[in-house]
């Protein structure tokens, strides 16, 4: 376990050194990997970690590369377990986004997240459209990437109201995992929510 948080901590450290605007920081790779986890598609390591990194990533050598690889791997697999264990996920960041949702870092762990749904849409939509974008809401309203859209301007002007659905992320993921990878167990929060 203290392997696995240094592991993190220096995983954290070199994504969030700036050294490269298109790589994604540690919370939005969190988020980017937790969507991967969910979906019932398997992306190549190599292509996932392409796009997490974004366009020549500043490593210092290959052992380097490789030892963020790694690390970036095993957080997928640590997601993954939490995941399925039918647990909370903890979310590395709070989930109240204060004064300004574009500028908290749940926005960037909501942005990683839909970056990784972007990957595969047709996948994360084929289990059931309506049940995936109401439990998607909240992530969808926290990434900022919609609110131009007509359906997404009255949420976005109520602060009170955001703060009450990304509050709710982390039990929409269980129910998220459980929809995508065991659909006949149809989550109670879908059964109960409307």
């Amino acid at each position: 376990m203290s392997f696995m948080m240094n592991t993190n901590t220096s995983l954290q450290t070199f994504l969030d050194l700036d050294t490269h605007e298109e790589m994604m920081t540690y919370v939005q790779a969190h988020g980017y990997l937790t969507a991967l986890c969910i979906s019932t598609e398997t992306i190549p390591d190599q292509e996932w970690l392409a796009i997490l990194f974004g366009e020549n990533p500043q490593f210092q050598s290959d052992e380097q590369r490789q030892e963020i690889e790694k690390a970036l791997i095993g957080l997928k697999a640590q997601i993954s377990r939490e995941l399925s264990s039918e647990e909370e996920l903890t979310i590395p960041c709070e989930l109240d986004p204060g004064e300004d949702l574009e500028d908290s870092e749940i926005n960037g762990w909501c942005m990683g997240f839909m970056e990784g749904v972007f990957l595969n849409e047709e996948v994360w939509f084929s289990k059931g459209e309506d049940e995936v974008s109401e439990l998607l809401l909240p992530i969808m309203v926290g990434s900022t990437l919609f609110e131009e859209q007509p359906e997404f301007a009255e949420i976005s002007q109520d602060t009170d109201l955001i703060a009450d659905m990304l509050e709710r992320i982390p039990e929409l993921l269980t129910a998220l995992y459980l929809l995508c990878n065991a659909p006949d167990e149809k989550p109670v929060l879908l059964k109960n929510n409307h």
